[in-house]
């Protein structure tokens, strides 16, 4: 019993620490706006074909090992308990780390920049640039260019 108490500690703790670890930095240069319904207009300047190539966080590996302790912790008694924990752990770690590089895999993104109406520029990178072109009177909503 305090084999699962001390697991349960750990995991909290741990989910603490990875909770507050979590980056608010912008790595693909996307700038949004800090109002969820906030609305501006301009003139898009240039669309360029850009490869993002998102790091991973640990993020994956944090859960597949806890998430592998857990099952693992659940097998057998004794010290073939402890074992199927620590081979559990391992085994979910390298899987969640697999699972979050396969999420976050390189890709293709256009890059936005608009002139806005008040002067300012901004640049937006998003999946899709399907109407869009050069010169094209745009609203730029919640961090995406649309066409109006």
């Amino acid at each position: 019993m305090k084999t699962t108490q001390a697991l349960s500690a750990v995991m909290v703790a741990v989910a603490a620490l990875t909770a507050g670890c979590a980056s608010t930095s912008n790595p693909t240069g996307t700038n949004y706006s800090t109002q969820a319904d906030a609305s501006t207009y301009g003139t898009i300047e240039s669309i360029q074909v850009v490869r993002v190539d998102p790091a991973t966080s640990g993020a994956g590996a944090v859960a597949g090992g806890l998430v592998g302790a857990l099952v693992g912790n659940q097998i057998g008694s004794g010290s073939g308990r402890t074992a199927a924990t620590a081979a559990g752990a391992i085994g979910g770690a390298l899987v969640g780390n697999q699972v979050e590089s396969n999420r976050n895999a390189p890709h293709d993104v256009y890059q936005i920049s608009v002139r806005l109406d008040n002067g300012d520029y901004r640049t937006v990178n998003q999946d899709s640039a399907y109407d869009l072109r050069a010169g094209s009177r745009v609203r730029v909503v919640d961090g995406r260019v649309y066409r109006y």
